[in-house]
């Protein structure tokens, strides 16, 4: 393979991404609700609650759902606020691979679908490069830019989350070692498992908002992660999270060298 080649076509799409509105829009907002918006409503309603609230009393019985000594090192901070801790700790883990999962996902149904719509994928399929570069450059963008964004988003919620928890522990507790796990481990995982199926989906369809529609579904593994999770089926734990992650790899692994056998230029070539 020419990498030379690869890295121009990866240089080519970051730029048409980001001359893309449908495509920047939700890079842009979802990572400001998710680790900015969402963690302060929460912190300033719950930073001044009391027990006796319903909706309050019930988020503490989550936290309680907890293996034994997961809270100890808040365990001079009241109920309330070690179930602010909890929620900002785990609750917000499986939410948080959302990020690398649309961001590929959407970047990955605009590097085919979307150029089919602006009429500039032709021209690509006629360059002198082989079905596997073309392959491997359309997959690394969507991956490339999916683990910067999600790795820049990791570290805007550790500030926020410091900010608004950090002054009733007195210390900087974020991130824990199971957020490290999950940022540098399990969400490039997760990129690779979103754009490997949009990929495939892209190809075949005529549209961005089709494509991207078609592979939403890769959604439900993570909500699915959040619905155990509160139903206290799951826990995130440092070895959980690790064991997630390595089974994403081997999915994306099994998924990609799929998409790279089924992929031709001639067949793409025949549906535009």
């Amino acid at each position: 393979m020419n990498r030379r080649v690869i890295w121009a076509m990866i240089r080519r799409d970051l730029k048409l991404v980001l001359r893309s509105r449908a495509v920047v829009l939700p890079m842009l907002l979802v990572p400001l609700i998710l680790i900015v918006l969402l963690p302060l409503i929460l912190g300033l309603t719950m930073r001044d609650a009391v027990l006796s609230n319903p909706d309050i009393a019930e988020m503490v019985a989550l936290m309680e759902q907890m293996p034994s000594g997961t809270m100890d090192a808040f365990g001079d901070l009241s109920a309330v606020n070690q179930a602010l801790i909890y929620f900002l700790t785990y609750f917000f883990a499986p939410l948080f691979l959302i990020l690398p999962l649309m961001t590929a996902s959407v970047i990955a149904a605009d590097s085919f679908a979307g150029e089919k719509e602006r009429k500039t994928l032709e021209a690509l399929l006629y360059t002198p490069t082989s079905d596997l570069e073309l392959y491997v450059a359309k997959v690394l963008s969507p991956w490339l830019a999916a683990v910067v964004i999600t790795l820049l988003s990791l570290v805007g919620y550790s500030v926020v989350v410091n900010i608004v928890a950090g002054q009733m522990v007195g210390y900087i507790f974020f991130p824990n070692l199971m957020w490290i796990v999950l940022g540098v481990w399990v969400a490039p995982a997760a990129a690779g498992l979103g754009l490997g199926v949009i990929v495939m989906v892209s190809s075949r369809v005529s549209s961005f908002q089709e494509a991207y529609q078609l592979g939403s579904v890769i959604v439900l593994p993570v909500l699915l992660l959040v619905f155990g999770q509160i139903g206290g089926l799951i826990f995130f734990s440092v070895p959980f999270v690790f064991g997630v992650g390595l089974v994403i790899w081997l999915i994306d692994l099994a998924i990609l060298w799929f998409g790279a056998r089924i992929f031709r230029r001639d067949t793409i070539l025949s549906r535009l």
